[in-house]
């Protein structure tokens, strides 16, 4: 039998994976999920170390060397998710090599509580991508306002970049052109471009979930039936019309001049694939969003999900005129996407910041533990 994962690979999208944990970087379980699903790369963010450190016990040895030698719970958790990322982007090296630095790589978020503030996010990402010292590895960094600034600075100082929390088109527009400002500012430096890799994390289900919830609302919908049927379309829809923009751009006079010069395009990745709503397919996010040029980082639930029950083809460019309809039809919903993309901007800084404090909080617990 063949795996739906691998026929992914050859329709010319990357699948990644949405978790790490130290456990299974050492039993060997990565390395059988590169070798027998492609898995072409992984993605964290605070939630997920939160998770990993908070419930599982391979992180006690190295929690008590840190707090031995005196570092803070900040300091702690930096070590622990360093060593990780180190870890798995070792794994990941052949993979890297072989496809020419165009996959293999491992993304650290920068801390969220700078997710609004330009200045600490270069600080911060320029001195993570030194500590880590992998050329596959990829600082994750916000599209707030204040990130996209960050995102162009950041690439022209030659740092590999995966822009997190994207949930709107319009916003995608800014990443994809703060992106560019970046590589043409090392043409002007004369740096080469070769080297810098990116990605764009557009943000799926989150964007239903909110959608949904409104779309449910009697007060705002006279006719509830028809308010009904659009529910579950809307990321897809996004998805879609955002992909339509990557091949725009990456047409464009302005690209095809970087492009001659080295650079390699800044790939869609979606992220939050896991499907959150019951009522829904457990694969949605990914069966529809199958295209050249992509990455998909799943959780691993739905890694396993379509590996055993995927039906793998290129879909992503079918109903584009559903799409734009399904635009018009939300706003006389009462749904405005502009307006969703800009909550769900928000509230996602803060889905980071929760845990993130969560896990420092107890990092100084278990330090204070060790100390006494």
């Amino acid at each position: 039998m063949t795996n739906p994962l691998q026929e992914i690979k050859i329709l010319g999208q990357s699948v990644w994976l949405d978790y790490i944990q130290r456990n299974i970087l050492e039993n060997g379980e990565v390395a059988r999920m590169i070798e027998t699903d492609g898995l072409a790369g992984m993605t964290s963010n605070p939630a997920i170390f939160e998770k990993a450190i908070n419930e599982h016990g391979n992180y006690d040895e190295s929690i008590k060397v840190s707090a031995h030698n005196g570092l803070n719970a900040r300091e702690i958790y930096e070590s622990l998710a360093i060593e990780d990322v180190q870890q798995a982007a070792d794994l990941f090296r052949p993979v890297y090599d072989e496809s020419n630095g165009r996959d293999g790589f491992v993304s650290l978020e920068v801390s969220p509580h700078f997710a609004n503030d330009t200045g600490q996010t270069i600080t911060e990402a320029k001195r993570l991508w030194m500590k880590l010292d992998r050329p596959n590895v990829m600082i994750k960094v916000p599209a707030t306002p204040e990130g996209l600034p960050a995102i162009t600075q950041l690439i022209a100082a030659g740092i590999n970049i995966n822009v997190t929390l994207l949930f709107g088109v319009a916003r995608y527009q800014e990443v994809a052109d703060a992106f560019m400002d970046g590589l043409q500012e090392c043409v002007t430096q004369n740096k080469p471009l070769d080297n810098i890799a990116s990605v764009a994390s557009f943000f799926l289900s989150r964007i239903d979930v909110l959608v949904d919830k409104h779309l449910d609302e009697p007060a705002k919908n006279s006719v509830i039936d028809a308010a009904h049927a659009l529910r579950g379309q809307t990321a897809v829809a996004c998805a879609r019309l955002a992909y339509q923009h990557y091949l725009k751009w990456t047409r464009s006079s302005r690209w095809q001049a970087l492009s001659k010069k080295g650079a390699q395009p800044q790939r869609l990745l979606w992220a939050s694939t896991g499907t959150k709503d019951p009522a829904y397919s457990d694969i949605k996010y990914v069966e529809a969003l199958i295209g050249r040029e992509t990455v998909n980082t799943m959780p691993p639930q739905t890694l396993a999900a379509y590996r055993d029950h995927g039906h793998p083809a290129l879909r992503i460019e079918q109903e584009l005129d559903e799409a734009h309809a399904l635009l018009e039809k939300l706003a006389e919903s009462g749904v405005h996407l502009d307006a969703v993309s800009g909550q769900l901007e928000a509230e996602g800084v803060q889905k980071f910041i929760v845990p993130y404090d969560k896990l420092l909080e107890r990092l100084d617990q278990r330090r204070l533990e060790i100390a006494s």
